[in-house]
């Protein structure tokens, strides 16, 4: 049988709540107006030879329901003719006439009061908020028990517009920089309309942005890099022990004005080769994080230096290369080229999940081996449907990377006088091994 029964017309009003749609004319104070539901009742051959059938479905409707126990719905009735019984009545449509029936079918009164009680307070305290309530009623019924602080957040930037200040610092009742944390989705909608434009930095937009849109200081980005050269003694006048190694954490802030007589700069995502790196005059390596490279877009002495960049050889080591070279463009590859992938095949791993889009920052050998390992010709016998290619870093062979080094181009060198920090730089992190002398 597949006529409308009641749980049916329950599940239909559940959807118009999930979409919100029963709570949205409260925002207003409107009433909502009658809906029909869909009703699927027997057809005029069932009426007549499953007659019994009819009067059980019908009861279950609840069309002969005594006043006090009727359904929440109103069922209009149209009348039809049997052979045998004469002339009858059966539903034919269905009807939500007020929203307390809409309510009582799926028992979500003490939420509608919830919401009333959010509006209402929205409304004496914030009033350009209530689209936003019009907008996502269920996500600030979802939100009822810390709306009150969230609106609380909303006034006091209104007070305090691009504060400068850490989350940490906001000093409200009931509020830390948890919270903020936690809700800077939703405070961000908000602050979008209750704010000015002024009050707001418009090229910083998600939840990952917060900070930056709305004033606050955020946790500052860190460089880490290490010295190559014994010559260029950062950490103490003169020259270093053989043994010294000048690990150095700085902000993005402080690395962005280092005065470092080096030429030549690589940048490796994996840590043990970055603790591994060989010495190389007038160098430093940097430790990467991927595809995060926006902690050197201030860094304008990179321009002059030649840097290069040794990722994984897979699709998504050239990918980074690719996003590198939209900051830094005159960055080359080291170490990830067709014979250095060819000469370790015993090192190579599967790669499970390649980029396959182009990438249009790469010169053509690196494109050429890109596409064999994105398009997966490199192992032609294991299958379209393998995994890919790729060589990790660590995997080559040490004595093929102290020969890629040596086979660098010598640079001029750079200028040996004392190299300075910024006198603003923060206190160096404890992996430093030698104390600092700042150079004024």
């Amino acid at each position: 049988m597949t006529w409308t029964t009641p749980a049916d017309l329950r599940t239909q009003v559940q959807k118009l709540w999930d979409k919100g749609e029963l709570l949205r004319p409260c925002v207003q104070g409107m009433a909502v107006p009658p809906r029909r539901l869909r009703l699927t009742g027997p057809s005029s051959t069932e009426l007549t030879e499953r007659f019994d059938d009819v009067r059980a479905w019908m009861k279950a409707l609840g069309c002969h329901a005594p006043a006090d126990s009727k359904p929440r719905y109103r069922i209009v009735l149209r009348e039809f003719r049997h052979r045998v019984l004469g002339v009858n009545a059966v539903p034919d449509e269905v009807w939500l006439d007020t929203l307390d029936d809409a309510l009582a079918l799926v028992g979500k009164q003490k939420e509608v009061k919830r919401f009333i009680s959010l509006v209402q307070c929205t409304r004496a305290q914030h009033p350009v908020l209530l689209p936003w309530l019009e907008k996502r009623p269920l996500n600030a019924l979802a939100l009822a028990d810390a709306w009150v602080r969230l609106l609380n957040v909303v006034t006091w930037l209104q007070s305090h517009p691009r504060p400068g200040i850490y989350l940490r610092q906001v000093d409200l009742p009931g509020v830390d920089s948890k919270f903020i944390e936690a809700n800077r989705g939703v405070l961000s909608e908000l602050l979008d309309l209750a704010l000015p434009p002024d009050a707001m930095q418009a090229s910083a937009s998600g939840a990952s942005q917060f900070g930056r849109r709305f004033g606050f200081k955020d946790k500052p980005l860190r460089v880490r890099f290490r010295v190559l050269d014994r010559l260029v003694a950062v950490l103490a006048h003169g020259l270093l022990a053989a043994d010294a190694d000048q690990d150095i954490t700085l902000t993005q802030a402080d690395f962005a004005q280092l005065k470092l007589p080096v030429s030549r700069v690589f940048f490796t995502e994996n840590e043990v080769n970055f603790l591994a790196f060989p010495a190389v005059a007038n160098s430093l390596v940097v430790f990467g994080a991927g595809y995060g490279f926006e902690m050197l877009a201030d860094a304008r002495w990179l321009h002059g230096c030649r840097l290069h960049y040794w990722g994984d050889i897979d699709t998504h080591g050239f990918a980074i290369l690719d996003q590198l070279r939209a900051q830094l463009p005159q960055v080359q590859s080291l170490l990830m080229d067709r014979a250095t992938l060819m000469a370790h095949p015993t090192q190579w791993g599967d790669e499970p999940q390649p980029v396959l889009r182009d990438l249009p920052r790469l010169n053509a050998d690196e494109a050429a081996l890109f596409d064999d390992l994105r398009t997966q010709r490199l192992r032609p016998s294991r299958g379209a449907s393998c995994a890919g290619v790729r060589l990790e870093q660590e995997r080559i062979g040490f004595d093929w990377v102290q020969a890629a080094l040596a086979a660098l181009p010598l640079l001029p060198l750079a200028s040996l006088a004392s190299p300075q920090l910024p006198s603003s730089t923060l206190p160096l992190e404890a992996s430093q091994r030698q104390s600092v002398s700042w150079i004024p």
